[in-house]
């Protein structure tokens, strides 16, 4: 594994002994596809960096970071602006993820890194659910005649796994093409979160489930370092009920992507997307 990785600093808490953890972070800082503001490939360090300004602990989940062994990878080492070999990269890190049978938080990036990551774990579970909560539908073909693209990526999920497998949350910008194919072939939950997220949770059952948070689902008044903020978002407590309301599902990845650090002085998107990662080790 150590091979594909380079490591700075690891999150709160983390330890350096991948063999022992159960749960591990990799950050994946692919940024070659946004199409807005770039900036998203120096997210994963700067939640890692932010995440010491973090208690622990979690009143929310009555759960201590210190009490679990989890790795911090550090980042894959990707050639810049060579988008299919990074994918190549990104699939053979979350296959030795899965054949050492560790779980793993993945850390963006620009949202295309969900696709090896999705493709990869469809190969393993073959009865694979994707949850995916995003401002954009990511429902595009081809953007600007590219079929790799963070506007493309959900597409490209649906097309492997089938889009009834597919439930999108928080959704508010697309053209018309994204929702109308939205509407016929994924559930797709137009400008809503958690009552929806209530009722899937239920339906879902045992399947494994994939997880992939673009942080842009939140307004941007609570996360502005983002590459396509869109105005109209769920709330940072949103996103957190959203979050614990999924600990009982048999989660198996999950990636958090999107985050700019370079568009937010004032780091509160990086706080946040640190909050959400520590509550996902504490529960996931």
């Amino acid at each position: 594994m150590q091979k594909y990785l380079e490591r700075n600093t690891g999150f709160i808490a983390s330890t350096d002994k991948y063999e022992q953890a159960d749960k591990v972070l990799i950050g994946v800082p692919m940024d070659f596809t946004v199409s807005f503001r770039p900036g998203t490939r120096m997210g994963p360090q700067s939640i890692r960096t932010v995440s010491y300004g973090l208690e622990e602990y979690s009143f929310y989940s009555n759960k201590d970071l210190r009490d679990f062994v989890f790795y911090d990878g550090g980042n894959i080492a990707l050639p810049f602006g060579n988008v299919e070999k990074s994918i190549d990269l990104i699939e053979k890190v979350a296959q030795k993820v899965l054949e050492d049978k560790k779980f793993a938080i993945y850390l963006g990036g620009e949202h295309l890194i969900s696709w090896p990551l999705i493709k990869t774990y469809a190969e393993m579970f073959p009865n694979l659910v994707v949850l995916h909560f995003d401002a954009h539908a990511d429902l595009r073909e081809f953007y600007w005649g590219e079929a790799n693209s963070h506007a493309t990526v959900m597409r490209k999920v649906c097309e492997r796994i089938g889009g009834e497998n597919v439930y999108q949350f928080g959704i508010r910008s697309g053209d018309r093409a994204e929702f109308e194919y939205g509407k016929k072939n994924t559930h797709m939950y137009v400008n809503e979160i958690i009552e929806p997220l209530r009722e899937v949770v239920k339906k879902i059952g045992d399947r494994p489930v994939y997880i992939t948070i673009d942080i842009d689902v939140v307004d941007p008044a609570y996360a502005p370092g983002t590459g396509t903020p869109e105005p109209g978002g769920c709330t940072s407590k949103e996103i957190i009920e959203a979050v614990l309301l999924m600990k009982n599902l048999n989660i198996v990845g999950m990636d958090l992507v999107e985050v700019s650090p370079l568009n937010d002085p004032s780091d509160r998107t990086s706080i946040l997307a640190a909050k959400l990662v520590r509550e996902a080790i504490l529960n996931y």
